[in-house]
Formats: C-alpha cells, structure tokens, sequence
C-alpha cells in the first residue's frame, strides 16, 4: 500500500484526483479468459494427482493403515518416531544424501563448462549439442539397464577390455564402496546434456556488448568468464541447482535396476525405502511418513540454496 506523501495529505480529499484502474479492452480480456482455459486442465490435474494424494498421504501418516485395510485408527505421531530411529531409513538418508552431494556437483560443473564450449563457435557446435542431450531422450531404465551391462563382472564390455589391457578392473556393483560411484557415473552420463541445455539458454541471454567492453579492456578467457558469464549466469544458476537437488533426493530408477540397493544396503535410497515399505511389506502409514520425512529435507535443502544464491542481477 502507497503512504500518502505530505504533499498529498495537505490537499483536501476532494480535490485530490480519483485513482485510475486501467481497464482491460475486450481483446484483453478475451485473451486472458483463453489463458486460463488453457491453463484450466493442467490445474485440475495438479490438484487431483499431485495435491490431493499428497495431503492423503499427509493424513495416513499419522494412521496404523496396512495396504488393504478397512479400519484406520489415529495413532498420532507413532509412525515419524518410528522411521526417525529406523537403521534403515537412517541408512537410505545418509545414502542419499552421500549420492546428492557426489552427483550435484559434476551435475553443474560438466553442463557448464560444456555450455560455454558449444555457445562458441566451434566445429560440428549442432551435433555435439545434440549428441550430449541424446541420452537424456532415453528411459531410466534403458540407462540402468545399459550401465549395468557395461559394469557387469562376468560379460561387461568395460571390464572384459580393462582385462585385455592389464588392468585388474574392480567389480564396480558388486563392491559397496563403489556401486554408488557407479550409480553417480550412469547418471552424470543420462542427465549432462538436459542441464547442458539449461545453461546454453541463460547463456544466450547474456548482452554480447559486455564481451566486447571486456575484450577491448584486454579481459578475455577465464577472466570474461570469471567477471561476466558466472555473475551474469546467476538466475540460471540457481534453476538449475535447485531442480537438481530436488530429483537427486528422489532417485529411484537407477539405483533400483542397477543395484537394488545393494550389496547390502550400500546403495538402498530414500525412495526405495519408502516403496518397499509402502507397497511391498503393504506398511502404507509408516511409508507416508517416511515420504513427508523426505519431503521436509528437500524444503530445507531448497530454501538454503535460494538463501545463498538468490539474488537480483542486471544487464
């Protein structure tokens, strides 16, 4: 709301002239009846298949309802004391995050650095653009599916030329201190190019009049990209770490097809807890819980990185 400044309180209010409401001519007004037609269907959508069961989920965590069950009974907050002190839910937490914390950081640095080289005009810049977003066309689980052939120890292609070369290759998904690395690797190869993309978007945006200043001043290489392109990447930035971080906390796929969260629980994830809790041992309460349990470390990661990163940029 606008404080009255001293000149307009020393007028009388008679005299002070009405406020002026734009109006929206017909065409207006029948584009933005159009906009929320189109927008209509994919709310209701959100509403029916996102919000909706969220807030169910939200309810039965709080229940003793069993998949199957006809009686429900409130129990309170039985079921977050109970995943909170889980080994096992401790166990897939500290998994997940060790996975979020060894992908993101490629996961931002490899697309960057292949953004700024294709935004160039360096040879075949078309292709190579396509052929890096390639494996982001595919399915999770052709991925999963084709890195755990290639890393498989008894007929993967990887460890069989390895061999050939004299190198005792370890045996990657069979190992608990690097069917993770694995993992990491397969997903770094899948999802590159859709960050890449991302990158080359907010690249585009960027004035080219501030790299020729720069270069006139005798700036080039590292020293435009250190002063203009990562201040000026900023938006982009935290776009693309923010979206990144909230589907690194939701694998599934990969770890489910390639390693099944194993050997042992070495690579058993958040996710995967809540799945096998919920729809296999049919426990659906306790796998609500431990969803919504997620759900509030993705917030808290979220708003820290817009805490540190958000901020407003100019051209």
């Amino acid at each position: 709301m606008r404080v009255p400044s001293v000149a307009d309180r020393s007028v009388p209010p008679a005299a002070r002239p009405a406020a002026v409401h734009p109006v929206l001519s017909a065409e207006r007004r029948h584009e933005a009846w159009t906009a929320h037609l189109m927008l209509a269907p994919y709310v209701l959508a959100f509403l029916v298949f996102m919000v909706a069961p969220s807030v169910y989920g939200l309810y039965l965590s709080f229940t003793d309802y069993r998949l199957g069950s006809v009686r429900i009974h409130w129990i309170g907050w039985e079921n977050f004391s109970y995943v909170l002190t889980d080994p096992k839910f401790q166990t897939s937490v500290k998994n997940t995050v060790a996975f979020v914390l060894e992908s993101t950081p490629v996961l931002i640095a490899l697309p960057l650095l292949l953004a700024v080289a294709l935004n160039r005009g360096v040879l075949l810049r078309d292709f190579l653009r396509g052929a890096f977003f390639l494996p982001f066309t595919l399915s999770v689980s052709v991925v999963s599916i084709c890195w755990w052939w290639l890393l498989d120890a008894n007929f993967g292609p990887v460890y069989f030329y390895l061999k050939q070369l004299g190198v005792h290759p370890p045996v990657w998904l069979a190992n608990p201190g690097l069917a993770m690395a694995a993992v990491v690797l397969a997903t770094v190869w899948w999802t590159s190019g859709y960050n890449m993309v991302l990158f080359l978007a907010g690249l585009q945006d960027i004035p080219s009049h501030l790299y020729e200043a720069a270069r006139m001043d005798g700036a080039e290489g590292w020293r435009q990209f250190w002063a203009i392109t990562l201040p000026l990447l900023r938006p982009t930035m935290l776009f693309v770490v923010v979206i990144q971080v909230i589907a690194s906390f939701q694998i599934f796929g990969q770890v489910y097809v390639m390693t099944n969260g194993g050997p042992g629980d070495s690579t058993r994830t958040v996710i995967q807890h809540v799945y096998e809790t919920a729809f296999v041992q049919q426990r659906m309460a306790e796998g609500s819980a431990a969803a919504w349990v997620l759900f509030l470390i993705i917030l808290v990661f979220s708003l820290a990185q817009f805490r540190f990163l958000s901020g407003h940029t100019e051209y």
